[in-house]
């Protein structure tokens, strides 16, 4: 019978090979590769416009918010893919042979509801006036 801790080797061994592998890339990039500085080089590249202005302007806070909404949906899809993978199993799990989908019921009912309300409160909304925020 083989220790339970050396049953965990082949995924150190794979660990530390994606380590050594990704160190390994950047000392050789480092090494082979020309440094030569330039101020074209040295320059901001973004999607190949020339930067314009000053790195802290002030955003919309409704853009934050879109990108909060986007984690938090993306989370909650996030927890249905388990729910997804084992829907055949959750009968013989629960011994009830709707449990299983009345409980993604009522959970997509709240994550219904905290959509109609972001809705309702004009979140999503981008054609409002700065002076409506």
């Amino acid at each position: 019978m083989i220790p339970y801790h050396w049953q965990y080797l082949p995924l150190l061994m794979q660990i530390l090979a994606a380590f050594g592998l990704g160190a390994g890339m950047v000392l050789a990039s480092w090494f082979i590769g020309r440094h030569r500085n330039s101020a074209v080089k040295l320059a901001a590249y973004e999607c190949g416009i020339v930067a314009v202005g000053d790195a802290r302007a002030r955003f919309s806070v409704r853009f934050y918010m879109v990108a909060m909404l986007f984690i938090l949906f993306d989370v909650e899809a996030v927890f249905m893919m388990p729910w997804a993978v084992i829907y055949r199993k959750l009968p013989e799990i629960t011994g009830s042979r709707f449990f299983g989908f009345w409980e993604m019921i009522v959970y997509l009912g709240f994550v219904a509801v905290g959509l109609y309300y972001i809705v309702r409160k004009g979140i999503l909304d981008w054609s409002m006036d700065k002076a409506d925020l």
